[in-house]
């Protein structure tokens, strides 16, 4: 397929890029690990290692020269891989964690920002590789760099494990802990899902599906700059003539993700999957998805009439992709991780945004609870009651969702955690003083909706 740009197409990019921090959020390889899977840890490890290493070693090379050539900066270079629970069924915890070892060292040899995959599907039960692999999250964590981990608990056909959820709220707060002299990253590097897709580019919840092709590409793009700047030249615009405008605007910025992501193919060799259309801010000034909702109108993001904006919003990139890619996937809308995006760190300074909203929020974006730091004393039971409220409002409305939040030890309410680069920081936000410690440790699995039933 050839993509026809018009040269006013290209100019209109280029003042995106230069002005309103247009830029390719990812091209992310996945990588199929499923022929590496054994018996021998030995034998594993260097199978992972080589293979990533060979297919991903001109990645980050041919990010680098696409980006010259169109003038479109390409932010990250990741890898994703099949979920590794699956790679041994008698592995031991401290044997996952040699895995994902073998994993930071091929993401280090061929120079990626992240590789996903650290991983475990589990909406209806475990095996022995996904408790192994659970058990050793926390210190695969601490122990590596550029290794992220998932763990899908529940899905709109299976319900939701309600044993994996108790079990990942001790794993988060475990994560924090021993990364507690870097403000907890290890929980930031971890994503619990309800409904997890299987081509999602994003980090940390990458990871290679099992229905996926032995490589692909994987492009993820932004632009909330982009978009704010256009909502905010058109003050006057009603509501229907603003969504209008919000999809065109997606539909350029799909446009040239497309076009880098089929050049990325090409260059490796490797099919393309699909373009990830979310709006993914950056702590950058003006990169922000809460200043495109308050130059909507609203005084603060968090006010009343959030949820409603964000909804609109969503939808028209929606519908803006997918009328400019027959290729869609990923997770797709707009993102709302509080320490990646400045306007929503003021929202939650100024008292405007809170979790409760938050949660609100997640019912009609993407994802879901995103890069929240909470306080550290918090009970591993309450981690799990937020883990189990946002897995049943995607189990309930047939959507993705996530919970990646941040117990920050030693920190309370108010108190600021710090992250770098693309995580920010945040201000401590508030949770719920009441426990659902004997809520969530009833265990089994809630049930999935009469509607799975439908097809």
């Amino acid at each position: 397929m050839t993509l026809n740009i018009t040269p006013q197409e290209i100019m209109q990019t280029l003042e995106m890029v230069e002005q309103e921090n247009l830029d390719i959020r990812t091209i992310t390889m996945g990588i199929s690990l499923l022929d590496c899977a054994g018996d021998d840890i030995k034998v594993v490890e260097q199978k992972v290692y080589d293979k990533i290493t060979h297919r991903a070693e001109n990645l980050v090379q041919v990010g680098e020269e696409l980006a010259a050539r169109y003038g479109i900066p390409i932010v990250n270079k990741r890898v994703s891989v099949t979920p590794v629970a699956l790679l041994g069924s008698n592995f031991k915890p401290e044997e996952m964690v040699r895995l994902a070892k073998a994993l930071d060292r091929a993401a280090k040899t061929v120079g990626i920002n992240f590789l996903g995959g650290f991983s475990a599907l589990v909406q209806k039960g475990f095996t022995k590789g996904d408790e192994a692999l659970i058990a050793a999250i926390p210190q695969a964590l601490a122990e590596t760099e550029y290794v992220c981990s998932s763990v899908n608990i529940g899905s709109t056909k299976a319900g939701i494990n309600m044993d994996a959820v108790l079990k990942m709220g001790h794993v988060v707060l475990e994560s924090a802990r021993l990364t507690a002299d870097q403000d907890g990253i290890g929980a930031a590097k971890l994503v619990v899902f309800c409904n997890a897709p299987e081509d999602n580019p994003f980090m940390a919840g990458a990871f290679h599906g099992v229905g996926e092709p032995e490589v692909v590409i994987n492009v993820g793009v932004s632009g909330p700059g982009v978009v704010a700047k256009m909502v905010e030249k058109n003050p006057d615009a009603d509501l229907s003539e603003l969504a209008n405008l919000i999809k065109r605007t997606t539909f350029k910025i799909t446009r040239a993700g497309e076009l880098i992501g089929r050049e990325a193919s090409k260059a490796l060799n490797a099919p393309f999957g699909i373009i990830d259309l979310s709006l993914a801010p950056t702590p950058a000034i003006g990169d922000s998805v809460a200043e495109i909702l308050e130059n909507m109108g609203l005084e603060r993001c968090g006010a009343h009439g959030t949820t409603a904006a964000l909804a609109m919003l969503n939808d028209a990139v929606k519908k803006g992709g997918a009328m400019a890619s027959s290729h869609v996937g990923g997770l797709s809308g707009a993102f709302i991780p509080v320490s990646e995006d400045a306007g929503m760190v003021y929202a939650v300074e100024t008292g405007a945004l809170t979790i409760e909203k938050l949660e609100a929020m997640t019912c009609v974006c993407s994802v879901g609870l995103d890069m929240i730091a909470i306080p550290g004393d918090v009970e591993p039971e309450t981690i799990a009651g937020i883990i189990a409220d946002e897995a049943a409002i995607g189990m309930i409305n047939k959507k993705t969702t996530a919970v990646r939040v941040i117990p920050a030890i030693g920190k309370k309410a108010g108190d600021r955690v710090e992250f770098g680069g693309l995580l920010g920081g945040a201000p401590v936000i508030k949770v719920n003083p009441f426990s659902a410690r004997k809520f969530v440790r009833r265990g089994g699995r809630i049930p999935a909706p009469i509607t799975s039933l439908s097809n």
